[in-house]
């Protein structure tokens, strides 16, 4: 099961107390909604009779028309199953009228919700659905019993519409309140609100909704759905705009473009799975459902069909799920980042009153880690010098990283040092008996052991701290020789995927501070990521090219940021995978390198759970003390045998 649900806004245009005309248009969008696999299509506020009645809503005319409209509409219904249409309509109550959202599935009412909080406006014809003492009883409302039954009526129901999707319904001025009845239906099981909405329209009320809308789906953890009156409502006193958004888990995926809208419905599948995984990691969400989701919650059997139809075809997938998609918005992330990064190391220095070591590779890894340290000596107020850079080439180091690694550290007026261990390992490998010759696990192990016992004990000579180099992505493979890079004082990326990386160096490359460094640092940035523990080829360039032997690192951290932010199975990743992914791998190809992440993800535990502190950028991190906890002898057997039974 993938947990998507397919939400549709529409807003019709209205023509104020032509229930006939209106009733046209709502059943028009159910069929079209239904032929587009819509699973809930919600409606304005009152978008039966148009908001702006007036007195109208008095007239027994205008109420006896909406009887047989709602006749139509649940036709419409029985017509389209499995589309559960949220309708806004007045309710006679005796002699109350209440503004009411009617929820139909299968051509039957299952429910309807009152407005809870009324505006003074409101107050002049409608009564507040608190004021109820029938709140959800099944009540006589209508006068043709044998289509409409007993129908319940209250604030507090629920709706589970199939596959755990719950829903819940506020109206307009509720989303408003210190407390909004949307937080107390999420503190009660539902995972999908709904808003119908007669907002007008001010300068600036646009973004002000916009902000609700994100953060109450963000307080509650849910998917939210709000569609407002279009511009067709009357303009005798006040223009509506018919403003419409679906946001998720505090992110608006999908909105209408126009300032002054009607006649038109967005689309957007939303992933309840999300939903479930935050709530599910979330102790305070927890904690305030036990505290406050105790009132007593009608559930309203939906009957009809209960999967279902959303593919997810429809939901905005990032081949790069930790880089921001435009331009200002990833050089602002990169920078943050860095500023955290430079911030936690600064304090680490500034507590110890020490230096900063670094082993530096010509590589990306070791570039962004010079770079915050340098940053961090700046704000410290200390001069350059008190960066202490060691390049150790090797059997494997080639021209082009040797030169940037010089050329870098002079640029930046670090104190700069050069240690060959050719000699060294050589010699170790004489004495553990190791054929040089024979370029296995063993041949680059001691490199990579070696550089750090140089680094740890140069430490000591300059009174330093070995600041680690490796990455968030290294980590989640375990690309790390264990005791070798694998160790340090303190690892500034050790939360930093790789493919915010290069991105983070560039943004960072523009900035006045590292003006004279620019073209090292691009050069660097187009360097092939490697290890460099095997020799160049003939011609001196690169020979082991790490994404050919652990696998693409930006499929691995797409993979890497389902399975720990959300938790999804191999099934789910895989789809998901294969469509952001589809003009660069088939399904085999992805499903390959998955297994080749589970494989590895669980079997190198064991190097994570005693790696040095770090600072913590996002919300995905490998730390054992507080980001991600698992044994190191944790089988992988579920996760592998449902990635081998994969297939498109």
């Amino acid at each position: 099961m993938l947990d998507f649900i397919r939400i549709a806004c529409a807003v019709p245009p209205v023509k104020v107390g032509d229930v006939k005309k209106n009733v046209q248009d709502i059943c028009a969008y159910m069929e079209k909604a239904q032929r587009q696999n819509v699973d809930v299509l919600l409606f304005p506020e009152l978008s039966v009779t148009g908001y702006t009645c007036g007195d109208l809503f008095w007239q027994d005319t205008l109420w006896n028309a909406v009887e047989a409209g709602l006749k139509d509409i649940l036709a419409a219904s029985g017509a389209n199953p499995g589309l559960t249409a949220v309708v806004g309509l007045p309710v006679r109550l005796n002699a109350k009228l209440l503004n009411c959202a009617a929820v139909i599935r299968d051509g039957r009412i299952c429910g309807l919700v009152p407005k809870s909080y009324l505006s003074d406006e409101e107050r002049r014809w409608f009564v507040s659905g608190y004021d109820l003492k029938e709140t959800a009883a099944a009540l006589d409302i209508f006068q043709d019993h044998d289509t409409f039954g007993y129908v319940s009526l209250g604030e507090s129901q629920l709706f589970p519409i199939g596959d755990g999707a719950v829903v819940g319904i506020e109206i307009c001025e509720d989303l408003h309140t210190p407390i909004p009845p949307s937080a107390e239906l999420a503190l009660n099981g539902a995972n999908v609100i709904l808003n119908l909405s007669a907002s007008n329209e001010t300068v600036g009320k646009r973004a002000f909704r916009q902000n609700l809308v994100k953060g109450q789906s963000a307080s509650c953890k849910c998917i939210y759905a709000f569609a407002s009156a279009g511009y067709t409502e009357s303009t005798s006193d006040l223009v509506y705009s018919g403003h419409s958004l679906i946001a998720e888990n505090g992110r608006i995926l999908a909105e209408n473009a126009n300032l002054f809208d009607s006649d038109y419905m967005i689309i957007q599948d939303c992933d309840l799975g999300k939903v479930k995984a935050d709530r599910c990691r979330s102790s305070v969400f927890q904690e305030a459902a036990f505290r406050y989701g105790s009132r007593e919650y009608l559930i309203e059997p939906m009957g009809g069909k209960t999967t279902l139809r959303s593919d997810g075809a429809l939901y905005p997938l990032r081949k790069l799920p930790f880089v921001p998609d435009t331009r200002e918005d990833r050089t602002k992330r990169c920078l943050e980042v860095f500023q955290t990064q430079v911030t936690g190391l600064k304090q680490r220095l500034a507590t110890i009153g020490t230096n900063a070591v670094i082993g530096i590779s010509g590589g990306l890894d070791s570039t962004l880690a010079l770079l915050v340290a340098v940053e961090a000596m700046r704000q410290l107020g200390r001069p350059m010098t008190d960066v202490y850079g060691v390049t150790m080439p090797c059997f494997g180091t080639s021209d082009r990283t040797y030169s940037n690694s010089w050329e870098l550290m002079r640029k930046l007026g670090i104190s700069a040092k050069e240690i060959n261990i050719r000699n060294a390992v050589s010699g170790h490998f004489a004495d553990i008996g190791h054929d040089p010759s024979i370029h296995n696990g063993t041949f680059e192990n001691s490199q990579a052991r070696e550089r750090t016992q140089i680094l740890m004990d140069y430490a000591g000579v300059v009174g330093g701290i070995v600041v680690g180099t490796g990455d968030l992505s290294e980590l989640a493979l375990g690309w790390c020789t264990y005791n070798g890079d694998h160790m340090s004082m303190y690892g500034v990326n050790g939360s930093v995927p790789k493919t915010l990386i290069r991105w983070i160096i560039q943004a960072v490359s523009c900035q006045e501070a590292f003006a004279d460094a620019k073209d090292v640092l691009m050069d660097i940035l187009d360097t092939p990521i490697s290890p460099e523990l095997l020799p160049p080829d003939a011609e001196g360039k690169i020979s082991q090219q790490t994404e050919d032997l652990v696998g693409p690192y930006a499929l691995h951290d797409f993979f890497l940021y389902y399975t720990l932010r959300f938790g999804f199975s191999p099934e789910k990743i895989f789809i998901l995978a294969c469509r952001a992914f589809r003009d660069d791998f088939d399904g085999e190809t992805v499903k390959k390198w998955l297994k080749v992440f589970y494989r590895r993800f669980f079997t190198q535990q064991f190097k994570r759970n005693c790696m040095p502190d770090g600072v913590k950028v996002g919300s995905v991190g490998l730390g054992p003390r507080g980001d991600w906890r698992m044994p190191s002898d944790a089988s992988a057997r579920l996760w592998l045998e449902e990635a081998e039974r994969l297939s498109l």
